[in-house]
């Protein structure tokens, strides 16, 4: 994934919860929630909807990275990548017997 599609998902999501998000007002490097007056159920949801549509995976240990948009992007990035690049086995996807 690129930054750009990282960016574009992480907005898109974050219509969803706030439709009255202006993508060119927002900070990339300020907290996120404080901005937006984001609770925390808000903030769950969004990073709920990030992992649905891009399939990575956001324990909690790094939610905090996601308090920013660069550290989201900076994230989604990474990981996305990092699960991409690791094929999947025959074994992994053959019943057991």
């Amino acid at each position: 994934m690129t930054p750009e599609q990282a960016r574009k998902v992480i907005f898109d999501v974050l219509g969803e919860i706030a439709p009255e998000v202006d993508e060119t007002a927002v900070d990339d490097d300020h907290d996120l929630t404080e901005q937006l007056d984001l609770d925390s159920m808000d903030y769950l949801n969004w990073m709920v909807g990030i992992n649905e549509m891009t399939g990575v995976d956001i324990p909690q240990r790094d939610a905090s990275v996601f308090l920013t948009i660069a550290g989201a992007v900076a994230y989604l990035v990474e990981h996305s990548t990092e699960q991409v690049a690791q094929p999947v086995t025959a074994a992994a996807t053959s019943p057991p017997g």
